[in-house]
């Protein structure tokens, strides 16, 4: 954190949810803006080493946030004015403000994980009109095998938010669940920017490559055979691992690949740890099956 002082230089606005403002707009970019969305404020200033580091990492949030939540840039030694009535006293601070009044804030610059999670729990304040509702209702659908039904209720939330993150994942592993491989890939190749690193996102491509595993699946009753013929046999107890997944049989696969490791971690360039997290990425992160496979694959790696 760096105490108030020092030269201007200019900085450019980015898009229309992130720029920069003056006194001279405040009224109207946040306090009235704030009405209908939440609005982040940067206060900077160009002499802000720190600025520098966390105003790119906070525009990174909320562009993932899918327009959930608003950016404005407010350079403290041309706006004075508006940090004295502030009581901004040193720099970074970040404000975010909500029907006109400030919400939320801090000052110093954060780890991208504690970014992300204040961007996050900003626009969770102005909810987002029942859309957080439908998409549980949809899982649900999934979950009890109403594929279609449940596909339909994530079609129209994305309707609504082309960039929820959760619907559009959901969608691709209603696809999936349909064996409409080629629907959920074309999906996936055409993922909003914003939300391409969500973990949804994430998961619902750990799914589509589960997906096409499956499809290349050998027996599991001879792949069994050739690992207990051979317990060395790696490829064979890979095969089995990715036999295993395809039928349904997660756990004893998540076993065999944590016992291919055990034996050698850096067979096929470390393909037993990568499809581990292929398979941990697929799942909840609170699943039983990933804490269990995490715990046991971290006691492995720092024996």
């Amino acid at each position: 954190m760096l105490e108030l002082g020092g030269n201007a230089r200019g900085a450019g606005p980015q898009d229309d949810l992130i720029k920069d403002i003056s006194e001279m707009t405040f009224l109207q970019d946040v306090i009235e803006v704030s009405r209908e969305v939440p609005v982040i404020v940067d206060f900077w200033a160009p002499w802000c080493g720190p600025c520098k580091t966390l105003g790119p990492m906070l525009e990174a949030a909320v562009t993932e946030a899918g327009g959930k939540v608003r950016m404005v840039k407010m350079n403290v030694d041309e706006n004075q004015q508006i940090a004295a009535q502030l009581r901004i006293q040193s720099i970074p601070t970040v404000y975010a403000f909500f029907q006109g009044q400030p919400l939320d804030g801090f000052q110093g610059a954060l780890p991208q994980s504690e970014i992300r999670a204040f961007v996050q729990r900003v626009a969770a304040v102005a909810g987002d009109g029942g859309l957080s509702e439908a998409v549980e209702a949809a899982e649900l659908m999934l979950a009890e095998g109403a594929v279609v039904d449940a596909a339909q209720t994530f079609a129209a939330v994305l309707g609504e938010d082309p960039g929820h993150a959760a619907a559009y994942g959901g969608l691709v592993r209603a696809h999936l669940a349909l064996k409409e491989t080629e629907q959920a890939e074309a999906l996936l190749a055409a993922v909003p920017p914003e939300i391409a690193g969500s973990p949804e996102i994430e998961a619902a491509r750990a799914q589509l490559a589960l997906a096409r595993q499956a499809a290349e699946a050998g027996p599991v009753a001879d792949l069994r055979a050739a690992v207990e013929h051979d317990p060395d046999d790696h490829q064979a107890r890979f095969d089995l691992a990715k036999a295993l997944h395809a039928a349904g049989e997660i756990e004893e696969a998540v076993d065999e690949l944590l016992e291919l490791f055990r034996r050698d971690r850096e067979w096929n360039e470390g393909a037993a740890k990568t499809q581990l997290f292929i398979i941990f990425d697929a799942l909840k992160p609170q699943d039983p099956i990933v804490l269990r496979g995490r715990r046991k694959l971290s006691s492995m790696i720092f024996a």
